[in-house]
């Protein structure tokens, strides 16, 4: 069983609060995911997030295959990182960790990813050539997104 580990950062020049307040709500996932995916909320859950709870939503990852993604919210400490897993969909693992914290001048994110592609051998063939492809496209996407909502960072 291969896992897969994905990670990048960026800095913002935003407070905690605000790069906090932005990022923990599950309403901005769509903003921060490119258009072609067709990332829609299902649930209807409108809390504020916390551990425990689970958003569903659709999403087209790749050639236009429309598939159902359930995560769980299984770690929160607010304002610092919360950890979402996904229970249901197009991985055969996914374990997401996003943290925050303040720099001078601003804040610097961090995902860290840690995956399986599903369809065994065949799955970690087409890896190179299709999944992690895809997961740099996503997050060049949500990068230049976050500077154009937010500015860039210049220190």
């Amino acid at each position: 069983m291969k896992i897969y580990t994905f990670q990048r950062k960026q800095k913002l020049p935003i407070t905690l609060n605000e790069a906090w307040k932005f990022l923990s709500n599950p309403k901005n996932l769509s903003t921060l995911t490119p258009k072609e995916m067709n990332f829609t909320i299902i649930s209807k859950d409108d809390k504020p997030m916390y551990a425990g709870q689970v958003i569903q939503y659709s999403v087209t990852p790749i050639a236009g295959i429309k598939a159902t993604w359930v995560s769980e919210i299984t770690h929160l400490v607010e304002g610092n990182y919360f950890v979402d897993l996904q229970l249901y969909g197009p991985y055969a693992f996914w374990h997401h960790k996003h943290f925050i914290h303040e720099i001078d001048g601003g804040v610097e994110m961090e995902d860290i990813i840690d995956y399986k592609v599903p369809l065994g051998i065949l799955g970690q063939i087409v890896h190179p050539f299709l999944v992690k492809p895809k997961l740099e496209e996503i997050f060049k996407y949500r990068q230049e997104k976050l500077i154009e909502i937010f500015g860039e960072y210049k220190k």
